[in-house]
């Protein structure tokens, strides 16, 4: 690979190669060649082999281990950091000694010596003392190989900022080894948006990446709990065709999984067409998947035809998961009857329902008011030996609650109890959730209480479902305890726990503290996310900070991220209730610039500040913008024009909205009435 002239430095790339405080020797510069990162990680040579044979390492070990317990820094954080003390200005004798009786050891032994070391934690401390000590006495030139294999061994030990702090002590600028290895251990730790951006940095350092790179952060979105982030997909995949790497099967596979576990369908259905276009057959799971998300956006019609392509083509077999996910279409959008029908196709295929498959329908006849028919069901599901589950009941309490009807929760409890099934986690996080929703805190509480009495530890979700229903209750001190016995209890706050956080403390004017948590926020390695932002401009928008919110809405696009509709709006709003039409506006246009389609509630924001400004002629102004760009209005807005009249008083044309609603009204009948009766002559 041929090196390009590096970018000025930024602050992330000072980050990564900064001065080093070490007093390391200064290395011929390292050949900028890029090599993935499995390279770094093969697995170590024998110390038994017979090569290994020729040399004793055994007083070299002794001597690390010596001096890395004896250092407290090092003792501390072991690894070699910036912070670290500089070695001696004069080395002791008997180290140069030592070092002499090294002196013909090939690279390639170090290399292994050094794999072998860094392949266990009670070994790791002395890997890191050996980087260090090789490069002082010149023993082992390939210093970016060295620093490479430590920082992997780092990364799946769970040390990434040690990682991190390692490569800002290498001599010379980050090589493509470096990068590799800092990739890796970003997304082995879980923070696939970290290995994103040094993917950025790499690419700004001269380097190319490889398919490696690509695979291990989509690994990394996909091992997550939760969704992955659209917009980081989004973002991954094209840096990716900017690179112009031509995807693979699994490649093409990983992304259609992840885009349909994002909730993102249609950018799935464009890369499996992409797929099927290059004659490549998907897997099962990987359609299995895309049917999935179809089914939870209510998509059915083309998850059946998806369905029935690959059925007939005999690419999918008529497997439960299969089944399942077409099931969940119909549960979406209520249609039972339909449900029932997949569920005797499946019998009649010899296909046998699972776990799932009686959860979905028994989430059919909940929805539908049939809570008889799905305590028969649970029945049916013991006589076919399939043992209903904590998760089965779960899902009825979700139903419950989406229906407003929480006080059913303790008759769901009680036939789980009957059933002889226990409550599990997510059966206690629905149930703290529901009563949340309904601000019957003190039966979350004593949910929450119930559930650790029964030995499960509450999971961040837990704190998260907590802390949010007393902000939302307006008790916002009991919410900043919770936060507190959260992180005591060993629980480490994610970034929806600072958003969270960050949005209460907004609310409450306590701008120093709010500083303080971001500040925490990026200490513990957490990335500011969209929700981050857009909770940011909406706390600071509301209170009239309006410097402050322009701000956050810049450091967001210079992060690059893009801004949300929900962003744009909670900014139109704050300036609409503040009478300041003229920043409103500029704020829309900033918005339409950035490619966001404004949305109804945006524009009704955008009337409201005319309205408070009694710039009456722009508010309708609005209401014709919205006609020619084929937005409907709705009562909000028609009531919003009305304020306006008032404001600047002009009572005789306040009817005015309400002669135009009602004409749109009746417009809107006349036409539906012609499409459904077309040769009826009027």
């Amino acid at each position: 690979m041929l090196p390009v002239s590096p970018p000025p430095p930024s602050a992330a790339s000072r980050f990564l190669s900064p001065p080093p405080a070490l007093s390391l020797c200064r290395l011929s510069p390292p050949s900028k060649t890029a090599t993935s990162t499995t390279a770094a990680s093969t697995a170590p040579t024998p110390l038994t082999s017979l090569e290994f044979r020729r040399y004793d390492f055994a007083p070299l070990l002794e001597f690390l281990s010596s001096s890395s317990s004896s250092s407290s820094a090092s003792a501390a954080s072991a690894v070699p950091t910036a912070d670290a003390a500089p070695p001696p200005a004069q080395l002791d004798p008997a180290e140069l000694r030592l070092a002499e009786s090294y002196r013909a050891v090939p690279a390639h032994l170090w290399h292994a010596l050094l794999k072998s070391l860094a392949s266990s934690p009670s070994t790791l401390p002395s890997a890191a003392a050996l980087v260090p000590w090789l490069e002082r006495h010149r023993l082992c030139f390939s210093s970016d190989l060295l620093y490479s294999i430590l920082i992997h061994a780092l990364g799946r030990s769970r040390r990434l900022h040690h990682a991190l702090l390692l490569s800002t002590s290498a001599p010379g600028p980050p090589s493509a080894l470096t990068f590799n290895a800092l990739i890796s251990a970003s997304a082995i730790n879980g923070r696939p948006g970290q290995a994103l951006h040094l993917l950025s940095l790499m690419r700004r350092h001269g380097f190319l990446s490889d398919h490696p790179n690509y695979t291990l952060v989509l690994q990394s979105l996909l091992r997550s709990p939760d969704p992955p982030d659209p917009f980081l997909l989004t973002r991954l995949h094209s840096d990716l065709l900017s690179q112009r790497l031509e995807l693979d099967a699994r490649l093409i596979s990983d992304f259609v999984v992840a885009f349909s576990r994002a909730g993102e369908p249609d950018h799935a259905l464009s890369l499996l067409a992409a797929a099927q276009a290059q004659g490549l057959t998907p897997k099962t799971s990987t359609v299995v998947a895309l049917l999935s998300a179809l089914g939870a956006a209510g998509r059915v019609a083309e998850a059946e035809a998806l369905f029935l392509e690959f059925h007939a083509a005999a690419e999918l077999q008529p497997r439960t998961r299969a089944y399942n996910a077409l099931l969940k279409g119909y549960v979406k959008i209520g249609a039972l009857k339909d449900a029932e029908l997949v569920f005797e196709e499946m019998e009649r295929c010899s296909v046998s329902p699972d776990e799932g498959t009686y959860s979905l329908l028994i989430d059919a006849y909940t929805n539908a008011g049939r809570w008889e028919s799905a305590r028969i069901l649970i029945k049916e599901m013991e006589m076919n030996g399939v043992q209903p589950n904590s998760y089965v009941f779960s899902r009825i309490l979700a139903s419950f609650r989406d229906k407003g009807e929480w006080q059913k929760s303790f008759a769901v409890l009680r036939e789980m109890r009957n059933n002889g099934v226990r409550p599990d986690r997510h059966f206690y996080n629905v149930m703290i959730d529901g009563f949340g929703k309904y601000n019957c805190l003190h039966h979350a509480m004593d949910a929450f209480e119930r559930m650790r009495s029964d030995g499960i530890e509450p999971d961040a979700i837990t704190w998260n479902t907590l802390i949010d229903s007393h902000c939302k209750a307006g008790r916002h001190d009991k919410a900043m305890e919770l936060f507190q016995e959260m992180q005591e209890s060993g629980c480490m706050p994610c970034t929806t726990t600072y958003n969270i956080v960050i949005n209460s403390l907004g609310q409450q004017e306590r701008w120093e503290e709010l500083k303080e948590m971001l500040e925490r926020m990026k200490a513990q390695g957490l990335l500011l996310n969209v929700v981050t932002y857009t909770t940011l401009v909406d706390v600071y928008g509301k209170s009239g900070r309006f410097k402050d919110a322009i701000e956050c809405l810049e450091a967001m696009k210079a992060g690059g991220l893009k801004p949300s509709p929900t962003m744009y709006h909670a900014l139109v709003n704050a300036y609409a209730q503040r009478g300041l039409s003229e920043q409103a506006i500029n704020a829309f246009r900033v918005m339409r610039a950035d490619g966001i389609k404004p949305s109804i509630i945006v524009l009704n924001s955008l009337i409201n500040a005319f309205g408070e400004d009694q710039r009456d002629t722009e508010a309708f102004s609005v209401l014709q913008f919205m006609k020619e760009n084929d937005l409907k209005p709705d009562v909000v807005t028609y009531t919003t024009l009305m304020k306006t009249l008032i404001r600047v008083e002009k009572f005789e044309k306040v009817m005015t909205p309400v002669l135009l609603f009602l004409f749109d009204k009746q417009m809107y009948l006349f036409c539906s009435f012609a499409v459904a009766f077309p040769n009826l002559s009027i």
